[in-house]
């Protein structure tokens, strides 16, 4: 059986040189197709957590599996960008080149496909972000949803079955958070989505983690977990007003 797309941490703990524990124990499991919002407040370790599953930060104490890959093995953690994706906070973190096709066929490229199947990657990548003629257009003479269409298609590109998504809808007025959902609705294989925006997890995902002090201090499904007033309060979050 195909675990492409299954995550599972156990025990995870991470520290940043000379501080304090930024994951303490970290352990939870996710199924391939899962929608799983990672919430808690700010300093919770949310996206720590994604750089140690990405395999960006070195992983010592605790078991990883994403995708099947242990992402404290240098050569496992080396296939990792052929599995999952991470969308930053920051789009302009993700764009650096002078043109959006460019910038979108970079990992692609990186993979050493052919001129064709890149263009094709590009092409495909576009028109599911609904970017497609975009291809030739300044990637940072673009307005804030469209900047981060342009980095989740270079993401797509690579065709992951993980994507990561740090605070998606932050800097985007309410058209762009709007397309922003329409499209991750459609998008599809596992998913996790740090985000203080709560309604957007409510929108989104089936399943929540709420990560406070890098513990995961909560785990069930999306409306119980949110609605809880008392749990959402002690740890510095609200009930979004939908549910209220």
């Amino acid at each position: 059986m195909s675990n492409d797309g299954d995550l599972s941490v156990v025990g995870l703990t991470f520290s940043y040189p000379g501080s304090a524990p930024a994951l303490r124990g970290v352990t939870f499991e996710i199924a391939a197709g899962e929608v799983v919002g990672l919430i808690g407040p700010n300093g919770a370790g949310k996206t720590t957590l994604f750089l140690c599953l990405a395999g960006v930060l070195p992983v010592r104490d605790g078991r990883l599996s994403v995708c099947g890959l242990n992402p404290a093995l240098p050569d496992e953690r080396r296939k990792l960008p052929l599995h999952v994706g991470v969308v930053f906070q920051n789009s302009d973190d993700q764009l650096f080149n002078a043109t959006v096709f460019d910038d979108v066929a970079f990992g692609p490229l990186n993979l050493g496909l052919s001129p064709d199947e890149v263009r094709s990657r590009v092409t495909e990548s576009l028109a599911t972000v609904g970017l497609s003629g975009f291809e030739p257009r300044v990637p940072f003479h673009l307005a804030g949803g469209e900047k981060r269409r342009v980095a989740l298609a270079g993401v797509l590109a690579m065709r992951p079955s993980v994507l990561f998504l740090d605070e998606p809808t932050v800097f985007l007025d309410p058209r762009g958070r709007r397309e922003l959902l329409s499209l991750l609705t459609k998008i599809p294989g596992t998913k996790m989505i740090a985000t203080h925006d709560l309604e957007f997890v409510l929108a989104t995902c089936t399943r929540v983690l709420l990560l406070e002090s890098g513990k995961v201090v909560a785990d069930g499904q999306t409306r119980a977990i949110l609605a809880d007033a008392e749990l959402m309060d002690a740890h510095g979050l609200e009930v979004p007003p939908s549910l209220k």
